[in-house]
């Protein structure tokens, strides 16, 4: 997720090897979570490219992206009930994550149900002095190769995904300059995440690292 200024994650998180929470196509590691972040896309929030995620989906959370924001993932079905849950829930939270920095809102409804523990409170910090340094998110954020990597009695888990911030940037909220980097192979970010499931049966993103320039994710 973008322009980010490295901080130390929140005790709990799981060590990060770069922290790259907003959309940052830069070298510099700021972004969500404290860091400048460099917004993502244009336009509102772009349906998932599976036939099975673009399905209506009972109690689905509803995004609400600036304009000149655009969020796309694109997650296919593994034919197991669970672990399909457990990365429609993952890809809800990179979402909520990035609408909580656009609306500089700390607190957000979708935030707080998709994100808990030490990973809430880490994120929600981080878009709170986000919106102090007067920044907000443009461009466009790409979540792609989601994977279950392993699932604990059906009431935690691990899994992975990919960021595509090439195309992200931060955003001056007053003068609405947009701060453009150049695009590279840090540009791409991997995500491992520790998930949990709640009593309202979401799967919460309790711990999370990530890793920008991973191999696995570098494309282009």
């Amino acid at each position: 997720m973008r322009t980010t200024r490295q901080r130390t994650a929140a005790a709990g998180l799981l060590v990060a090897v770069a922290i790259s929470v907003t959309g940052c196509s830069s070298d510099s590691d700021d972004g969500p979570g404290g860091e400048k972040i460099e917004g993502a896309g244009s336009g509102k929030s772009a349906p998932p490219s599976s036939a099975a995620s673009q399905q209506a989906e009972k109690n689905a959370p509803t995004f609400a992206f600036p304009s000149d924001l655009r969020v796309s993932v694109e997650r296919d079905s593994t034919g197991d009930a669970t672990r399909d849950a457990i990365l429609r829930d993952a890809a809800y939270s990179a979402q909520a994550n990035i609408e909580a920095f656009a609306k500089g809102d700390a607190k957000s409804a979708n935030l707080s149900r998709y994100l808990g523990g030490s990973a809430f409170t880490y994120w929600s910090q981080q878009v709170a002095d986000f919106k102090k340094e007067g920044l907000t998110l443009t461009g466009e954020y790409r979540y792609y190769d989601f994977k279950v990597t392993d699932v604990a009695n059906a009431k935690t888990a691990a899994a992975t995904y990919c960021e595509d911030q090439s195309k992200a940037f931060s955003k001056e909220i007053k003068s609405k300059k947009v701060l453009r980097t150049k695009a590279s192979d840090k540009s791409y970010v991997l995500y491992t995440l520790q998930v949990a499931k709640d009593a309202a049966g979401d799967w919460q993103v309790t711990q999370q690292s990530w890793k920008k320039g991973d191999a696995s994710c570098v494309q282009g």
